[in-house]
């Protein structure tokens, strides 16, 4: 038996026994975590696929150890300009356990990825401000691949659930926002850039 699971942005093929190295989790040692976001179980060749997600299911894992990796090395120079950088990075990383694959019913902590881990910036997406930003960081989206996996539903309930002014808010447009959001920005900027250069081109005339 395994499953298909996102842990920390990233998507894993993970069995019972196994053990995987993760991006660094908001986690201590020895944590019992489950994931709940399980994109495909195969049960002795029966095969569950997601809608995006596995309704009921979930991976639960134990927290073995913090670790970093090996040292990356980040070299840049220009020719003539007399510039030189060095720099190195060690990532971060969590390394689990995976104990069980089965009902999501054991009450454990949600795994957080840490701050270490890069996320999208929601605000850029129309009708999010900070506040609800952070409202959907504490529900466990942090990208825009996360907030497209999520329902209307799901992210009208995370809004009541907040109370005050956020339950007014209407999230049907964000989901195809995060969908399409990266590549619109780059029409936009281009967009932008050939206005800009169009003016520029007509002022020089001009003079």
């Amino acid at each position: 038996m395994y499953a298909i699971v996102e842990i920390a942005g990233q998507q894993f093929k993970v069995e019972e026994g196994q053990v995987h190295f993760v991006h660094r989790l908001e986690a201590n040692e020895g944590d019992k975590l489950s994931f709940e976001n399980v994109l495909l179980v195969d049960n002795e060749g029966s095969v569950t696929v997601g809608t995006p997600t596995v309704s009921g299911t979930a991976v639960s894992a134990t927290v073995l150890s913090h670790e970093k990796g090996d040292k990356v090395i980040i070299f840049k120079k220009k020719r003539r300009k007399g510039y030189k950088k060095k720099n190195g990075h060690r990532q971060s990383f969590t390394k689990i356990q995976i104990d069980t694959i089965g009902a999501a019913n054991a009450p454990m902590a949600a795994a957080k990825p840490s701050k270490e881990v890069k996320a999208d910036d929601l605000r850029k997406i129309e009708g999010i401000g900070p506040k609800i930003a952070g409202l959907l960081n504490n529900a466990g989206i942090y990208s825009f691949s996360d907030l497209a996996s999520q329902s209307e539903e799901a992210l009208k309930e995370i809004l009541t659930n907040a109370g005050g002014i956020y339950g007014s808010k209407n999230p049907s447009t964000w989901a195809a926002q995060s969908k399409m959001g990266w590549w619109c920005c780059e029409i936009i900027r281009n967009f932008q850039l050939l206005i800009l250069q169009f003016f520029i081109k007509n002022q020089t005339c001009s003079n």
